[in-house]
């Protein structure tokens, strides 16, 4: 059966639906890391000594395990992490999706912290300096000089771990998330036709990182001419 058959009819709308969950948990989850990954840069480095040594301590636990292990943990070992109040009790269970969503997150963001902590310590001091010379207050200094320099530099490697995440959603078919390479599975594992449909996965993964690869050129690119304009 060619690689046609398999993108038509229900398979191919199986297919499509597992792409639309593999890029909704890879927004969210990419997204989401971000965010979280910032907040951890600015909280490490400008909030008290044991608070750095907390996250960094969070950062290196989640950056030393796989994140097989870690969603794992999460999804199989949640319904464990009870807090008994009485007769009450709350517990951390989650659909697939939602710990999906949740590990994706959490993974994002001990990497993207330090890619962020590596950008801030990049900023040579002097500018700092300069722009506190020229009458900038700390506001105007975070947002017209920290933040773009900073940006500026780690913006190829957000890339790079920006792809690296829409790999990463391929380990959550293990519990069962319907993205795409679990409907791939189904259709490999019914039809014993693994590498028709596999070679449909891989097609797909190498559009998106192109896609990713594009959208990530023309914000440098962006970036490039911001910087030197207010050079």
């Amino acid at each position: 059966m060619n690689l046609l058959a398999y993108l038509s009819g229900e398979d191919g709308r199986n297919i499509l639906s597992g792409l639309l969950n593999t890029c909704l948990l890879w927004a969210v989850g990419s997204g989401l890391g971000t965010i979280f990954g910032f907040l951890i840069a600015v909280a490490r480095r400008y909030g008290p000594r044991p608070l750095d040594y907390l996250l960094q301590a969070g950062v290196e636990v989640i950056r030393g395990t796989p994140f097989l292990v870690q969603i794992y943990l999460l999804y199989f070992g949640g319904p464990y992490l009870c807090l008994s109040l009485g007769e009450a009790s709350a517990c951390l269970t989650l659909d697939p999706l939602e710990a999906g969503i949740l590990g994706l997150s959490v993974y994002g963001a001990a990497y993207y912290s330090e890619l962020f902590r590596a950008g801030f310590d990049a900023i040579p001091r002097g500018h700092i300096e300069a722009a506190t010379t020229v009458g900038l207050n700390r506001w105007q200094t975070l947002t017209r000089i920290i933040l773009p320099e900073m940006t500026m530099l780690v913006l190829p490697s957000m890339v790079n771990m920006t792809i690296l995440m829409l790999k990463e959603t391929a380990v959550l078919s293990i519990i069962s998330v319907k993205e795409l390479k679990f409907q791939v599975d189904i259709i490999g594992n019914r039809d014993y036709a693994f590498v028709e449909s596999f070679t449909i996965l891989a097609l797909v993964y190498w559009a998106l990182v192109e896609v990713c690869g594009v959208l990530g050129r023309a914000a440098e690119r962006r970036l490039s001419r911001y910087r030197f304009a207010h050079s």
